[in-house]
């Protein structure tokens, strides 16, 4: 199986979201499953090429792409993932690249990824590598499967090609304004038809739905949710007319990073065969946000991005009831809107003893976060796969999740599951409903014992990328079927 893989950023070279996370790890799966695969992103400045080891291909000389209707040169870098045989593609273009940060709001954002999947055609071109699949992300590659038909169509080699489309955030589409069509160098009419529209916009990614061969999302969960009007971002009755077409596939995580037993960054190793080192953690991260350790207290551990998705306006209302009515301590890492960063600032300084804020982004500190805190709170109003959740099940913190997306697929509720569950979830996304679920889990907290077995019933989980390659690798087989049995 070829296949050929283009993505706007990937670990560990380029980085805003779990995009990257699965750029980085499921190509390694595949390959670690027989399959050749080829990884195509942006060179963006903030990529130190030579840190990584890659080369400038010299046999891919006098490149250039038509974009906007006239000719683009580019350069491409070789080189491949970390401890892996996946050749990775840097497509090299410093006027669309060298931004100082991976999306814009430029007018020619159209443009820096047009290039993008122009390039990767023409890469496979010159080497006459024939993909058996080729598999598209989110909106900045999902004209792929455009160009696959449309643009690329008279070149035999890709005449057995399928194309796979992943949504990874049905929230962000690719919209552009009618005249990107031209730039695309696709037929006007099928705008005009309304294949390529979408609310009077070109849209990446509603063009990619409509003529991908198979399309997946991240969890299974949000592959029904985006299809009803509350979820699917005005995209839903185009995944309904694809929904025999689409699946859900539950990302995994990088168990050779976030592995407890492993984790360099954290105060002590443990495992689920020897809990005794999750104290020392405990006590090291509190300290480390200016606490007073306490064994009997339990801690709350939030990392995040800080924005209206994740909830936590959901929390603004009930953090001052909790910190009167119970003993409990809160860490914090994240940055992003101004309002909530003010927030976790304000209940620092409320509650000194209790509440530690971290505003950035720190990884050491991720990790000492997930392997000191009892408790992980997500409050998410979507999310489609989530990766906080899996990694605190991992390292015995119990997740306190909204159920939906991933966070539904994966944590499962104690009470509901009558004494077998992994975390703690709730139903309707209100303050209240979040409210009444800490109050269930703080409740818990004593029975030493019902937590000791909810701890372990999250670590022996698999959530590594084995079993979800697996699966991609079956809809991949799916999809060569269906095209080369046409």
């Amino acid at each position: 199986m070829n296949v050929c893989f283009v993505t706007s950023e990937c670990v560990p070279f380029a980085k805003t979201g779990g995009l990257a996370d699965v750029s980085g790890a499921l190509p390694v799966a595949l390959a670690e499953l027989g399959c050749k695969v080829k990884v195509f992103l942006p060179l963006f400045d903030s990529i130190h090429v030579l840190k990584y080891g890659f080369v400038h291909a010299t046999d891919l000389r006098d490149c250039h792409a038509v974009v906007g209707g006239r000719p683009v040169p580019f350069s491409v870098w070789y080189g491949k993932l970390p401890g892996s045989d996946v050749e990775v593609y840097l497509v090299d273009q410093p006027h669309y690249y060298h931004r100082g940060r991976l999306y814009t709001n430029d007018s020619d954002e159209d443009e820096r990824f047009l290039l993008l999947q122009h390039a990767a055609f023409q890469v496979m071109q010159r080497y006459a590598w024939a993909p058996d699949v080729i598999h598209a992300n989110d909106w900045q590659a999902a004209l792929m499967p455009v160009f696959l038909r449309q643009t690329y169509q008279w070149d035999g080699l890709f005449r057995s090609t399928a194309s796979f489309l992943s949504i990874h955030n049905i929230g962000y589409q690719g919209l552009f304004g009618p005249h990107s069509v031209s730039k695309a160098g696709l037929p006007a009419d099928l705008f005009h038809r309304g294949i390529l529209e979408h609310g009077g916009a070109f849209s990446f990614l509603k063009s990619g739905l409509l003529y991908a061969d198979t399309i997946a999302t991240v969890s299974e969960t949000y592959a029904h949710e985006i299809q009803s009007p509350a979820h699917g971002a005005g995209l839903d009755g185009v995944l309904r007319l694809r929904g025999s077409d689409l699946f859900g596939i539950r990302n995994g995580i990088d168990t050779a990073v976030w592995n407890p037993s492993t984790d360099p960054h954290i105060a002590a190793n443990f495992s689920a065969a020897d809990l005794s080192g999750k104290a020392a953690c405990k006590k090291d991260l509190v300290e480390a946000f200016g606490l007073p350790y306490d064994p009997d207290v339990p801690v709350f551990g939030i990392v995040s991005r800080f924005t209206g998705q994740k909830g936590f306006d959901l929390l603004q209302p009930i953090l001052g009831p909790l910190m009167h009515q119970h003993r409990l301590q809160l860490v914090v890492l994240g940055s992003g809107d101004r309002s909530l960063e003010d927030f976790f600032e304000w209940a620092k300084h409320a509650f000194p003893e209790r509440v530690g804020t971290y505003i950035g982004y720190n990884d050491a500190l991720a990790h000492r976060i997930e392997a000191g805190s009892d408790l992980f709170l997500m409050p998410s109003h979507y999310e489609p796969c989530g990766l906080n959740q899996m990694y605190s099940l991992a390292y015995g913190t119990i997740p306190v999740v909204h159920r939906t997306g991933g966070l539904a697929d994966t944590v499962h509720d104690w009470h509901e599951m009558g004494g077998h569950g992994n975390g703690f979830s709730f139903h309707d996304g209100t303050a209240h409903a979040l409210y009444t679920t800490i109050q269930r889990a703080l409740a818990l907290w004593p029975n030493r014992e019902a937590w000791r077995a909810m701890q372990l019933r999250g670590m022996t989980a698999d959530f590594s990328w084995e079993g979800s390659a697996e699966k991609y690798l079956d809809l991949y087989w799916r999809s060569v079927h269906t095209v080369r049995g046409a």
